[in-house]
């Protein structure tokens, strides 16, 4: 592919992208931590896998960007929540960052992100997601981290959308229905869950792109207004395109 056809792939990307989630970017994330209460357990590990899109409207899994947090100060370690993730933080060879650090690195990539597929800014999905938007907000406030790209509050479930696609909402089920293979032995490290829980995030959004391509033909001829009808706009009361392009 020469460089005018790909920049004309990555433009066509890039529209289809800011129309199908609102002008809104997914990026899953997963997170491993000392317990249960976002407010007083510890952040241990933090993963955020981009979802990307083809030309033709497709959703794939992009790039991880993973990093092991070194617990706050004061940070609750739950003996029962390291029995279960295997994660010994204070192990002499863990790579881990302070947390500042490993948001504000996972925040950059996804900021990139956001402007290369002309987004207003990105929407957590995750498997039972307010838990990991929970810690995430936490140790963003605690730590006084600067421009989150998420939205602060509204997030996507996977767990609700294989409950009603697969008719399953345990993970490692939900996945195996869905035709993947699960690796029991990897389960509970935060890359390995965060990429998993895209690749099904993407199996779900795809069967749905007919329902998608409806729902936004109905929206254009009720006139309604909306960032992804207008191609990712900011304002939202730009009227929307007649000539959109179909998703297939």
């Amino acid at each position: 592919m020469n460089e005018a056809a790909l920049m004309a792939s990555r433009i066509a990307s890039a529209r289809l992208m800011a129309r199908r989630f609102r002008g809104f970017l997914p990026v899953v994330i997963d997170v491993e931590t000392g317990g249960f209460h976002a407010a007083t357990d510890a952040l241990l590990e933090v993963a955020a896998v981009i979802i990307e899109m083809d030309p033709d409207g497709t959703l794939k899994r992009g790039p991880t960007h993973s990093y092991h947090v070194k617990p706050f100060e004061g940070g609750r370690l739950d003996p029962a929540a390291l029995s279960i993730t295997g994660i010994d933080p204070h192990h002499p060879l863990r790579p881990a960052l302070p947390e500042r650090d490993a948001l504000q690195r996972i925040f950059r990539e996804i900021r990139h992100a956001v402007r290369d597929y002309n987004c207003r800014r990105a929407i957590l999905v995750g498997h039972n997601a307010a838990f990991d938007l929970g810690f995430l907000n936490a140790a963003v406030t605690r730590a006084d981290v600067k421009r989150n790209p998420f939205h602060p509050f509204s997030c996507f479930d996977t767990a609700t959308l294989a409950g009603a696609a697969l008719g399953q909402t345990v993970l490692a089920k939900a996945v195996t229905v869905a035709g993947l293979t699960w690796d029991a032995s990897s389960a509970h490290s935060a890359s390995y869950d965060a990429e998993l829980t895209a690749d099904l995030f993407c199996i779900i959004s795809n069967r749905l792109r007919d329902s998608f391509r409806e729902a936004e033909e109905r929206a254009c001829s009720l006139g309604w207004l909306t960032a992804a009808s207008a191609g990712g706009a900011n304002d939202e009361t730009e009227a929307p395109s007649p000539a959109l392009p179909p998703l297939a």
